[in-house]
């Protein structure tokens, strides 16, 4: 147990006021360290002597000076360094932003469906080309449920990344995120498309009559493509001739990799049985002759690729001044500047309600107090 020691206990006997003063200091339990400096008998008989002709201040002197003394002689304190709490960057939304790129994901859907029109036209009757050789098809044989399969499993997930964003609270720049390389993604979808129409990969295909310069007529199957989300379960997909690259592994492939990039490390089980839909559905592509082999590689490598050179840009501020970065070359580095230029961090992977609850609802009548309250008696 701690002792006290009573240091000295004066009566001031002013006119004005009187009083006593107690000075108590708590000596620790552990052995007392040697005085650092010692004081000499005869420098505290001098000073004695020279005040002694004034009495009124010996008293607050000496009681000064053996304060201190108590001071150097119990140095048991420690000294605390108070980490400044770091800064978190605040990280604007700026949903102008999301909704440009929500824009430019939806005119590249809806070129896509014209150039699906236009390619139609061009796909080769199967009769004089037949399908190209491909070296899966020579050991699978067809199974026609299997592209059922990858089309449900596609809206499964699409369906399990709309609920996650929703529930993100940085929604808008991960929202700007997808827009923008789902868009670019078709983009270049629509230039393969143009450029190489390839015959279609099974006689199975029954291909819609062509229209040639029946321009309503092509209107009339834009629309129809549009309302059933380009899917063959709603009818909605007659045409041929959108082989290369597949629009279906697109999807498959970058829901996944949203899904997991911004879920935390730990939903290991909802990563697992997202990654099986994913690779499911791809492979069924392929056993329901759907596309070519070379259809669904190129379509996940180019939506593997453009999703880690975005986010590897995103995640580290250092590539985005570097004159080293190559990846700054690339067409669409001005368009990632824009959206990503005030995005100076990691954006965390933080839930939140997507609809705010009002908290008057739920006040508890117990109130607690964070506070210290400086008491004084008078």
């Amino acid at each position: 147990m701690a002792l006290t020691q009573l240091l000295d206990e004066r009566e001031c006997d002013s006119e004005e006021s009187g009083c006593n003063l107690e000075v108590i200091v708590e000596e620790s339990p552990c052995p007392e360290p040697a005085p650092n400096r010692l004081s000499h008998p005869a420098a505290d008989t001098s000073v004695d002597s020279h005040h002694g002709d004034k009495p009124s201040r010996s008293k607050p002197a000496r009681l000064a000076r053996g304060f201190r003394k108590a001071l150097r002689k119990n140095q048991d304190y420690i000294r605390i360094t108070i980490q400044p709490q770091p800064q978190i960057q605040q990280l604007p939304l700026e949903w102008w932003k999301t909704g440009i790129a929500f824009i430019y994901a939806a005119f590249n859907l809806v070129l896509t469906t014209v150039m699906i029109t236009v390619v139609h036209e061009r796909v080769p009757d199967k009769t004089i080309n037949p399908p190209l050789p491909d070296k899966f098809f020579d050991y699978i044989g067809r199974q026609e449920w299997a592209f059922s399969v990858t089309e449900v499993n596609g809206m499964i997930l699409v369906g399990l990344w709309f609920t996650q964003w929703l529930l993100l609270k940085y929604k808008a720049i991960i929202g700007r995120r997808f827009f923008f390389l789902m868009g670019t993604l078709y983009l270049y979808r629509c230039v393969t498309m143009y450029v190489t129409t390839l015959p279609v990969p099974g006689m199975h295909f029954n291909c819609a009559a062509k229209l040639y310069g029946d321009s309503q007529g092509k209107v009339y199957r834009i629309l129809r493509l549009i309302s059933g989300g380009g899917l063959s379960i709603t009818g909605s997909h007659l045409m041929c001739g959108d082989f290369l690259y597949s629009g279906h592994t697109v999807m498959l492939t970058l829901t996944f990799l949203f899904i997991k990039e911004y879920s935390p490390p730990s939903f290991r089980w909802y990563h697992v049985i997202c990654w099986i839909l994913s690779a499911v559905g791809v492979v069924c592509i392929l056993v329901a002759h759907e596309h070519y082999t070379i259809d669904v590689l190129v379509a996940y490598y180019i939506t593997s690729r453009l999703f880690y050179w975005y986010h590897t840009m995103a995640n580290n501020q250092t590539l985005r001044g570097s004159s080293q970065n190559y990846l700054s070359r690339t067409w669409w580095f001005p368009a990632f500047n824009f959206l990503e230029k005030n995005v100076k961090t990691t954006v965390p992977c933080t839930f939140c309600w997507p609809i705010s609850i009002p908290t008057s609802s739920f006040k508890s009548p117990c109130e607690r107090y964070s506070k210290v309250q400086s008491t004084r008696d008078e």
